[in-house]
This record gives structure tokens, sequence and C-alpha cells, in this order.
């Protein structure tokens, strides 16, 4: 692994070298009910007020930092978060499509219990192997990647010495992050991903380190 450049953190980063703060969306509806349900690109609701909360708080979080541009998923929750950040620092929010949620299919606003019991031939067919295997009439983890991690490169490498903030999802995240953390990608939904959280990656000459992950310290009044 080549030594990056490095200048403090609140700082431009060194020329060339771009500094991607990754964020989760904060708390909706679907993610508070007890057991939780799944959210894909369907649902498409605001945050709760836990949601605004911890939006704020990463807001705060990244308020001193030379941030130079924000993007995120179009789905209302990442859009609603990315702006808590972005007005900070006079900014737009730019959406990018292939950073949407996984489509889910037909366990679109099902909890992990109610598949299991409603569906447990497809529950078992796709955790066999869901690299490969899509969600029942959704996508797999191969399909998410595969528009995630160009869209991303396409953000790093546009913003060359400068520090940029997406806000994406929870499986978005994963799938994205697994390769810098050495698992396989089978292995992504064992990487937590909390509403609000921040993962820090440099990018420089086409090689990506990951800094810091699942980061909450700036959540912590909160609960998460």
């Amino acid at each position: 692994m080549p030594e990056f450049p490095s200048t403090p953190l609140k700082d431009a980063p060194p020329e060339g070298v771009t500094r991607l703060f990754l964020v989760r969306h904060g708390s909706t509806e679907a993610n508070e009910r007890k057991p939780f349900v799944l959210q894909g690109c369907e649902i498409d609701g605001p945050l709760t007020e836990l949601g605004r909360q911890q939006s704020a708080a990463v807001g705060g979080a990244l308020r001193e930092f030379a941030i130079h541009a924000v993007y995120a998923s179009p789905l209302r929750r990442a859009v609603e978060t990315a702006s808590e950040i972005a007005r900070h620092h006079n900014l737009p929010v730019e959406t990018v499509p292939d950073l949407r949620e996984c489509s889910v299919g037909r366990w679109e606003g099902m909890s992990w219990e109610a598949i299991r019991a409603r569906d447990p031939e497809g529950h078992d067919h796709f955790f066999a192997d869901p690299v490969t295997r899509p969600h029942p009439g959704g996508e797999s983890y191969s399909d998410v990647l595969r528009r995630v991690s160009p869209a991303i490169r396409t953000v790093l490498e546009a913003n060359a010495g400068r520090n940029v903030v997406i806000v994406a999802h929870n499986l978005v995240n994963r799938v994205y992050l697994a390769e810098f953390v050495g698992i396989e990608l089978r292995h992504a939904r064992k990487l937590r991903q909390m509403n609000c959280c921040l993962n820090l990656l440099h990018h420089h000459q086409g090689v990506t380190e990951l800094v810091t992950l699942n980061s909450v310290l700036h959540l912590d009044r909160l609960g998460h």
C-alpha cells in the first residue's frame, strides 16, 4: 500500500488526493420499526425526528471541514441527510442515480423474521450466495457493486485535491467498503453501517484507502 500524502483533515487534501466522507443516511420509520423492515429503493419516505437529529449531528461534525462538494443517492432519506451537511458549506446536493439503495424486490417492506416465515426457500436460496443470487425480483450484491463502484470512482477522480461527501445507504456502503477491509463480498452484510455514520477514505493515483469505518462518535448523545 503506498503512503498517502496527508494534511490536517479539516483542510483541503494534498494535490491529487481526494478525501471522501462516505455517510449513511439518517433514520427512517422503516429503520425504527421493531423488528426493522427492509427499505430498498422502492420505499422513499422522509427522515424521522431521530433521523433529522442524526443528520444535524453529522452536519455539525463536518461543519468546520473544508467540504467542496456533496453528493447523494436520489432517494429522499439520503437527500435530506446530505442537505443538512451541505447547508453549512453553501453547497448544492448533487444526486447520483447509481448510488440508490439495493432493490430488494418482493421483500420490500418486510422484516427478516417475516421473510424467513413466509419465504423460507427464497431466504435460504439468497443467503447461500448473495453475491450472484439476487433478492427475489431485485438485485444481488454484485449487481449493486457493479453500479456503485464506477459511480463513486467517477466522483473521486473528478475531485482530486478536494474533500467530498457522499450520502448513500446501508447495503450500498457495505458492498463498496468490503474490498477495503479485506473481506469477501458475500460477507459484506457483517460490516456495520449505522444511520449517519462516517467512513473516511483517501483516493490517490487510482488507489483507494479506508481510514475510518462506521464512526459514530458524533452521535453519542442520540443513541444509535
